[in-house]
């Protein structure tokens, strides 16, 4: 096969600083061994998410200048809502500043003291919103999906079985939605096949609960089901992304991943009582609905971000570039989290350093000696994001100790990944020189957002 090259052509461009190791040392240091805290002019190339940090397009950024700022009623909102509907088929489009206004917004309806919300797995925004409601999140991950090692299509998918003996267990009333990731973010990018959405829709059924999808990576997964379920090998991108959701009862997106822009997302749903509740709490937190915390202009570019993401030179060049990513850190013994998923590398810290204890964090250390190596930065999904104390103080760590290195679409060429490749290279061949880490201050929520830590 002929290399497969970035289906588009560089139009303006943002220079980056370089900085040395001695210098990142010191850096990483002040910033707490949180790389949250660093200066993005001190990143030489940021993996931190890939949420918000996309290039836009040349059509993009015409319709942030063609944006109709009226308050009420704007142009640009129905160019959206026609986008979100035409995609989606959900009878209410509410639009928010970024997805974690659309989780709170919809776990203040829904959510409260008793309710759970089963999930695929909730990424962390979204836990953070369900359990600040007061409600309980469940994940409920497929057993093959939490074994970093072995390679299959769906590892994102829900477990059915134990979705269906959860509802019997702790009663159908008590549950207002189920949820599905896709793909499933913490579980390593890894796409849900259109049968576990069906399976898990007929429960659904079977129980009157509502399904609601995470949207944020839609695309992404729809072209994994084109490419793994023969089914589908015939239809086009839309066409399954529209059969997805066609299964939902609603979702929540941040657009700021296959939106393909830098700030935005929505709420929608067919509940009309549910629409009503949440638009009242929009206009009260984000703004008013037709705007939703956004510029009108920024409607204008997730309109047309939802057209370009479902090109499929566009989706076969954004997977073929991460599968590269992973291919060649996997030839060199790098430990990863395979098969590699559409938006990120994930590290697994648990076999990259397996002398360090998850209490220990493993995943931090990586993220730190990464960026102290090469000016990379990245996040762990591990023990610091999902980790808890139990009541005896003893660490309950997570089923996966991972480090993700978030792609930014459109952003880097295959240079920018051979540099991170030599890099990743290195750190794992100094891996035995790696120290454990603690905290030193953390928040009640999200605390891996705000962390401060050091060195055992």
């Amino acid at each position: 096969m002929k290399t497969t090259i970035e289906p588009f052509k560089i139009k303006s461009v943002e220079p980056i600083r370089f900085t040395t190791a001695e210098q990142r040392a010191a850096l990483i240091r002040e910033a707490y061994y949180n790389p949250f805290f660093l200066k993005s002019e001190d990143v030489l190339i940021d993996f931190l998410t890939d949420s918000g940090t996309t290039a836009m397009s040349a059509k993009q950024w015409s319709g942030i200048m063609d944006g109709d700022e009226a308050y009420a009623g704007s142009r640009s909102y129905f160019r959206f809502e026609d986008a979100v509907r035409d995609l989606t088929g959900f009878k209410h489009i509410i639009p928010t500043h970024q997805g974690r206004a659309a989780e709170k917004i919809l776990f203040s309806v829904v959510g409260g003291a008793g309710n759970i919300i089963p999930n695929n797995t909730h990424f962390d925004t979204t836990r953070a919103n369900v359990e600040y409601s007061g409600a309980e999140a469940v994940d409920l991950l497929n057993e093959i999906g939490k074994k970093p090692e072995v390679i299959a299509d769906f590892k994102g998918n829900m477990d059915v079985e134990s979705l269906e003996r959860l509802i019997q267990e702790r009663g159908a009333e008590h549950i207002p939605l189920i949820m599905i990731t896709v793909t499933n973010n913490s579980g390593g990018g890894q796409p849900v096949s259109m049968a576990n959405i069906r399976e898990v829709r007929r429960v659904c059924d079977r129980y009157n609960i509502p399904l609601f999808i995470d949207a944020c990576r839609f695309a992404e997964n729809a072209y994994f089901i084109k490419l793994r379920e023969p089914e589908f090998a015939q239809k086009s991108v839309r066409e399954i992304a529209r059969e997805m959701f066609s299964y939902a009862d609603g979702c929540t997106m941040s657009a700021k991943k296959d939106g393909m822009v830098n700030t935005g997302g929505f709420l929608a749903m067919n509940n009309d009582d549910w629409a009503a509740k949440s638009k009242n709490i929009l206009i009260i937190t984000e703004g008013f609905t037709t705007y939703g915390g956004l510029a009108r202009r920024d409607l204008e570019a997730i309109a047309q971000g939802l057209e370009e993401v479902l090109d499929e030179n566009y989706l076969n060049y954004r997977i073929r570039s991460t599968e590269y990513f992973g291919k060649k850190l996997t030839e060199a013994g790098v430990p990863l989290l395979l098969p590699t998923g559409g938006h990120a590398i994930y590290l697994d810290a648990r076999r990259f350093a397996p002398h360090i204890p998850p209490e220990q964090f493993p995943g931090q250390a990586v993220v730190c000696e990464i960026y102290r190596i090469a000016g990379i930065r990245s996040v762990e999904i591990g023990s610091l994001m999902f980790g808890k104390t139990a009541e005896n103080g003893q660490h309950i760590a997570p089923p996966m100790e991972l480090v993700r290195l978030a792609i930014p679409r459109r952003v880097y060429t295959q240079s920018h990944i051979d540099y991170c490749i030599e890099a990743i290279v290195e750190a794992y061949e100094k891996r035995n020189d790696l120290r454990g880490m603690k905290l030193i201050y953390e928040a009640p929520y999200l605390r891996h957002f705000t962390a401060h830590l050091e060195y055992v």
